[in-house]
Protein backbone atom coordinates (compact mmCIF):
# COMPACT_ATOMS: atom_id res chain seq x y z
CA UNK A 1 0.00 0.00 0.00
CA UNK A 2 1.47 3.21 -0.99
CA UNK A 3 2.12 6.30 1.65
CA UNK A 4 -0.14 8.86 1.07
CA UNK A 5 1.78 12.25 1.10
CA UNK A 6 0.44 15.17 3.41
CA UNK A 7 -0.27 18.18 1.42
CA UNK A 8 1.85 19.76 4.56
CA UNK A 9 4.73 18.26 3.95
CA UNK A 10 4.67 18.74 0.21
CA UNK A 11 4.26 22.51 0.91
CA UNK A 12 6.91 22.09 3.17
CA UNK A 13 9.35 20.60 0.44
CA UNK A 14 8.66 23.08 -1.91
CA UNK A 15 9.63 25.89 0.26
CA UNK A 16 12.68 23.94 1.54
CA UNK A 17 13.81 23.52 -2.54
CA UNK A 18 12.62 26.86 -3.32
CA UNK A 19 15.45 28.69 -0.88
CA UNK A 20 17.87 25.97 -1.66
CA UNK A 21 17.69 26.74 -5.29
CA UNK A 22 18.61 30.61 -4.30
CA UNK A 23 21.86 29.90 -2.63
CA UNK A 24 22.36 27.82 -5.73
CA UNK A 25 22.97 24.71 -3.52
CA UNK A 26 22.87 20.83 -4.47
CA UNK A 27 21.03 19.15 -2.12
CA UNK A 28 24.56 17.79 -0.62
CA UNK A 29 25.44 21.11 -0.15
CA UNK A 30 22.57 21.98 2.16
CA UNK A 31 22.71 18.54 3.60
CA UNK A 32 26.28 19.60 4.58
CA UNK A 33 25.90 22.81 5.87
CA UNK A 34 22.15 21.47 7.90
CA UNK A 35 24.57 18.75 9.63
CA UNK A 36 21.68 16.12 7.65
CA UNK A 37 21.98 13.48 5.63
CA UNK A 38 21.67 13.88 1.52
CA UNK A 39 19.31 11.46 1.55
CA UNK A 40 17.06 12.99 4.37
CA UNK A 41 17.09 16.45 1.84
CA UNK A 42 15.86 14.41 -0.47
CA UNK A 43 12.74 13.10 0.97
CA UNK A 44 12.12 16.15 2.41
CA UNK A 45 11.95 17.98 -0.82
CA UNK A 46 9.14 15.13 -2.35
CA UNK A 47 7.55 15.55 1.01
CA UNK A 48 8.03 12.17 2.41
CA UNK A 49 9.75 12.88 5.58
CA UNK A 50 7.53 14.58 8.63
CA UNK A 51 10.66 16.42 10.55
CA UNK A 52 11.09 17.38 13.76
CA UNK A 53 11.76 20.71 15.22
CA UNK A 54 15.63 20.21 15.32
CA UNK A 55 15.69 19.48 11.49
CA UNK A 56 13.51 22.35 10.68
CA UNK A 57 16.05 24.37 12.86
CA UNK A 58 19.07 22.96 11.25
CA UNK A 59 17.33 23.65 8.10
CA UNK A 60 16.46 26.89 8.66
CA UNK A 61 19.68 28.22 10.25
CA UNK A 62 21.65 26.61 7.23
CA UNK A 63 19.28 28.62 4.56
CA UNK A 64 19.92 31.99 6.25
CA UNK A 65 16.08 31.96 6.80
CA UNK A 66 13.65 31.18 9.49
CA UNK A 67 11.49 28.13 10.84
CA UNK A 68 8.71 30.64 10.05
CA UNK A 69 9.68 31.02 6.21
CA UNK A 70 10.04 27.52 5.96
CA UNK A 71 6.63 26.75 6.96
CA UNK A 72 4.88 29.58 5.19
CA UNK A 73 1.98 28.90 3.75
CA UNK A 74 1.56 25.42 4.30
CA UNK A 75 -1.76 25.54 6.41
CA UNK A 76 -3.47 27.17 3.65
Amino acid sequence: MPKTKARELIHFGANVRSLREAHDWTQERLAEKADLDQTYISGIERGERNLTILSVAKLAKALRTSSAKLCEGIDR
